[in-house]
Formats: structure tokens, sequence, C-alpha cells
């Protein structure tokens, strides 16, 4: 949008997410706002281990907040607020440099681990204590790996900390962690929002190998240096921020019980807010902090948009070298007219180590129930209904906890019709697609104007920077005939899946 008008006040939200780094600034009181993102790679070394280099990523980062500061003019810079993808870990050495890859929330290795300690009584009590489950993405498992795989990293490690701590570190000096993020580690008492000694006992770390926590509203000051070096004025307040999740729900506005956050990129999650933590004794929901008196319950699954993205990979090829080749949205296209329920096709799309609500990342994925007649749009529209029945399976766990009048959804898949209507009709819920292309960003901004105290409440602060937090597309109510084939085809899976019982016994 150009620069910023002169004489303006600006808030700047960072997004560390798992591909990219965006910086967006917001005029407040609205009207102006501006971008940029840079790509950062995420690595694969070996089957399962999924990285990137925390260096690499805070170099994005710091070209996007130059790219953006040549646009601020001398607008008055009032503050930053951070957000990054949770559950990544590093390791740093006594001069908190790493010595680790950011093992990402994507990052499996730790699954034997996670599987052996889930259903003990000290893998359900720790669960409850910190909300987070047990799974191969959180810190208490990777550091359980660490421990029985890489003595000599273990040894060598002073720091063990969370992408959001390294970016932390960078922008301001500071070593700290935020309660949202330190909430996803598995290594918190949420109640006493401090590290729970029974978790580090049994990771083998120190409480003071861990940055101490901090509210995500806390106030730290950019670096003087990196100030001049990116062109911003300096002093400039950056607010801790939380975990991409929980700001997501601010940045759509999902924030009191009964309205759902919904976001779908690589991944997917649904959220809700609730006041204080939430323990789910059956295990399925987590619980992250967003700021005092707002915490979210939910779950998220690992295979959100890439199950389309890896069916465009495998049943599009031909649509690659199309002009202005979309091979997604062109298998979309095709399986627009494939019946509900695919004519008895089924995917489990566990592409990447599962998440929510099952948290048991060894399950592979499957097509069940195929026939000759199953053409590639038949599996495509499988692709996609495996994803919504996941999500919708964690929907109801939620709507048990209190019921839901609404969802308000965000992610580029959602630009596509065959999106909108499968996840409404498969969630049972009304849907509104928000605005999200910088939903994350104006999430950690609208924290920021929050914690410096330019807005009484977060909606107060989304209002602030020119956000509708009740804005988006025309509500969509799913069809009730739509919403009960879901429910059939849902309920059909045991059955499906108890038919290969006999083909089992070939095998046993």
């Amino acid at each position: 949008m150009g620069h910023a008008p002169a004489g303006s006040r600006v808030v700047i939200g960072l997004d560390v997410g798992t591909t990219a780094a965006k910086v967006s600034a917001f005029a407040l009181g609205g009207g102006w706002r501006t971008g940029a993102g840079h790509e950062h790679p995420l690595q694969q070394p070996r089957p399962g281990w999924e990285v990137q280099d925390p260096e690499v990523m805070w170099r994005a980062l710091h070209e996007g907040l130059a790219d953006v500061a040549s646009e601020l003019g001398d607008a008055q810079v009032v503050g930053i607020g951070v957000s990054t993808a949770m559950h990544g870990l590093i390791a740093l050495d006594a001069e908190r440099r790493p010595i680790t890859p950011l093992l990402t929330w994507a990052d499996s290795r730790a699954a034997e681990q996670a599987m052996r300690l889930r259903d003990t009584d000290q893998g359900r009590r720790l669960h409850r204590t910190s909300g987070t489950p047990i799974h191969s993405m959180s810190h208490l498992c990777k550091l359980l790996w660490y421990a029985e795989n890489d003595p000599d990293t273990v040894a060598a490690a002073r720091w063990w900390v969370g992408l959001k701590d390294y970016i932390l570190l960078q922008l301001t000096g500071e070593l700290v962690t935020d309660l949202s993020n330190a909430s996803g580690t598995g290594l918190l008492d949420s109640r006493a929002e401090d590290w729970n000694p029974e978790a580090l006992e049994l990771v083998g770390v120190r409480r003071d190998q861990l940055p101490p926590v901090r509210p995500t509203t806390d106030v730290l000051r950019l670096r003087d240096d990196l100030a001049g070096l990116v062109g911003l004025p300096q002093g400039v307040p950056v607010v801790l921020g939380a975990g991409d999740g929980p700001l997501g729900n601010l940045g759509v506005g999902a924030l009191e019980p009964g309205v759902v956050g919904l976001s779908m990129g690589t991944s997917g999650a649904v959220r809700m807010i609730t006041p204080e933590p939430y323990v789910d004794e059956a295990g399925k929901l987590f619980c992250y902090n967003l700021a005092e008196g707002a915490w979210l319950i939910g779950g998220a699954i690992s295979n959100g948009g890439i199950v389309v993205r890896w069916g465009g990979d495998v049943f599009g090829v031909d649509f690659a070298d199309e002009p202005g080749g979309n091979p997604d949205g062109m298998l979309l296209e095709l399986s627009r007219d494939v019946p509900i329920g695919a004519e008895g096709l089924v995917m489990l799309p566990f592409l990447m180590a599962e998440r929510a609500p099952l948290w048991n990342p060894t399950i592979p994925g499957a097509f069940l129930g195929v026939r000759r007649g199953h053409t590639r749009e038949y599996f495509v529209r499988a692709a996609v209904e495996g994803v919504a029945l996941m999500l919708s399976a964690i929907v109801d766990e939620l709507d048990r906890v209190e019921p839901i009048r609404q969802i308000r959804a965000t992610g580029g898949v959602f630009r596509s019709t065959v999106w909108r209507e499968v996840l409404a009709a498969a969630l049972g819920k009304p849907l509104v697609v928000t605005d999200g292309a910088e939903g994350t960003a104006l999430g950690a901004a609208a924290l920021a104007v929050y914690g410096l105290g330019e807005a009484a409440s977060l909606k107060e602060a989304l209002v602030a920077l020119g956000a509708d937090p009740e804005a988006g597309s025309d509500e969509l109510v799913p069809d009730p005939d739509d919403v009960a084939a879901y429910r059939a085809v849902r309920a059909g899976i045991p059955a499906l899946l108890a038919r290969y019982d006999e083909v089992r016994t070939l095998f046993s």
C-alpha cells in the first residue's frame, strides 16, 4: 500500500512459520498496512526428520524487517509483536549459538519415545499437568530421544530453547520464553506457569538449561545494533507474543467460547478459547496459552493442505504443463462432482506423523475401499474428505466442552469451493472464511497493542489495527442432508476397517 502516512503510529507483527518468515506493519486506527515475506526451506535429512536451519530462518526474518522498515517513512513504531511456529527445539552452546538444527513440529524421530510414554500413568499425568499431548512433536519427547540417541549433543548443550526463544534472542539479546510456547513443550506446569520438576527429571534437563517463562505480554527492547541494520528506531518495544496457533485465533477474531478458529495450511488446526487451563481427561485435546485469562483448547492435524498438494504431485502430473497450470486446483475442480463419500473410497490422510485426536505418530496413511471405477478425481475427493473428517473428530470433542455456534476459518485452501463446502458439511457447523492473509501476523501485532496498553482487550486491539473481529465471507450453513451424509461416511469407517480382518489373517 505504499509508504506509511506521515505522522502515523505503526505496530509490526512478525510471523515465523514452517516455510516462510512474514513481516506485516499496521497503522493504529487502520487504513494502512504493508508486508514482506521470505521463504526458508524445510529439510528432511532422513525419513521422519523434518528440520530447519535457525540461522537461515533468522536471516529471512531480518530481510523482511528491513523490507518493511523501508516503507515506514517517518511513522512512529509503537512496538513489535512476535509469532512463531510451536514445538520446535534447538540446542545452544554456552555462547548461545545453535549446535543442532531446529527440530520442527513435523519431526517424528521421537515417535518411539512418545508411544512408550503415552499410555503410562506418568504420561497421562504429564499431559494433564502441561496441556500438551504426549507426542513426538513435543520438547518432552524430543529431549528423551536426545538422551537415548545423542549423548554428545546432550553433553554440549548449555541451553535447550524453542524457535520463539531463539528469534527473541536475535531481536533483543535476551533469552526468555513466552508462556504460550512454553505451554506447548510438555515440560510446563500450566497452573503454576513454570517448568514442571517431574518433566525435567524425566528428560534429564536442569531448570537453568531452559529460559525463564514470561507472560506473552511482557516487553523487551529491540537491540540497538539490529535497529540500525534494518532501519528501525532504537528502543522499539518487543512484546514476547505467543505461538502461531493461539495467535491465529486472535487474528480471525475467534475469541469467545463457542466460536472456533480453524486454520489450514500445510497442516490444520481447530481451537476454541477458554478462560483458564482445561484438562482433557480423554487426552485428545491440547491446551495452550494466549494471554492472561485466555487459553486455547483444540487439536492440530499434521496433514492438511499438504494432502491435496501430494495428490496434485501424484495424480496431476499432466496438469503441470498447462499454461498457468495449477494441478491442485484443477484436480479439486474435477472432484467437485464426485458424490459425498466418493462411492465408498476413504482416505486415512496420515502422510506425515499425525497429531490430534489420536496423537499417534506411527500410523501410516491409506486408501480403503478402492474399486475399479475410482478414477483420480475420486482419490482427490477422498483426500479432501479424509482431512475434513479428521478435523470433525476434533470439533466434536470441542463441542462437548462448549456447544459450537460458528467456525471462523483461514487459509489458502478456502479459495476452493470444494474445500469450503466439504469442511462445512463434514464439521456440521456454520462456516465463515476470514481474510487470513496476515492472520497470524495480525494476531501478533494485536497482542502487542494489548500488551503495550494501547487497547483494553484483545478484541479492542484488533479494532485498533483496523480489523473487524466479525468480518469474513457470508456464513456458509451446511445443508442438513450433506451433514447427515458425512456422519454416515464417518460412522461407516469402523465397519470398512473390519472388512480387512480376513485379509490380515493371511499374513499373521
